[in-house]
């Protein structure tokens, strides 16, 4: 049996509103996500499950309610270790 394909999605949060999925692929291009990330100095965290929900919602488009929770605890967490390292709140 074959190993899933990695599946990334990216997310735009400004703290107004809802985030938004801003890029979403899996494969080499989930791949290219995760590289840019860390390049930009952009945390990544690992949800598969979270990921595979959001990889419904559409580009440029915000999450929906049911996903507030889980991807607000995502949020927290990068604003923990953006307070942690001492970089940019948003």
């Amino acid at each position: 049996m074959s190993q899933p394909l990695p599946l990334a999605v990216a997310l735009e949060y400004d703290g107004q509103g809802a985030p938004r999925v801003t890029a979403k692929g899996h494969g080499v291009v989930a791949e290219k996500i995760v590289e840019t990330a860390r390049e930009h100095d952009v945390a990544v965290e690992q949800n598969a499950a979270l990921a595979q929900a959001l990889s419904a919602v559409e580009l440029d488009d915000t999450i929906p309610e049911e996903l507030y929770l889980a991807t607000a605890q995502v949020i927290a967490f990068v604003l923990g270790l953006r307070r942690r390292a001492g970089g940019p709140q948003p």
